[in-house]
């Protein structure tokens, strides 16, 4: 599932770089996970965890609840993106 960022927020740009698939944004002072859940892959195939929840200072990095994946399909996100970006 993609990950939302709650409203818990500080935006303190921690998140920001540590996104390998760049799904993080802000707006009128808030980050958010890209509208577009096919960004965020919870990092899962390069990472053990989601590295924007790992390095959250206020554990504001959570599954959305609306975007259900699982690990099989989240590693196939991933490839898709990878794929993406190098063509």
């Amino acid at each position: 599932m993609a990950l939302i960022i709650t409203d818990e927020c500080i935006c303190c740009d921690a998140c920001v770089a540590e996104c390998p698939n760049e799904a993080i944004s802000i707006c009128e002072q808030m980050y958010y996970i890209h509208i577009d859940p096919e960004k965020c892959t919870e990092c899962m195939g390069l990472y053990d965890e989601p590295q924007c929840a790992d390095v959250c200072p206020v554990d504001c990095c959570l599954p959305n609840p609306d975007y259900q994946e699982t690990q099989s399909e989240l590693l196939m996100k991933a490839e898709r993106l990878k794929v993406s970006r190098v063509a």
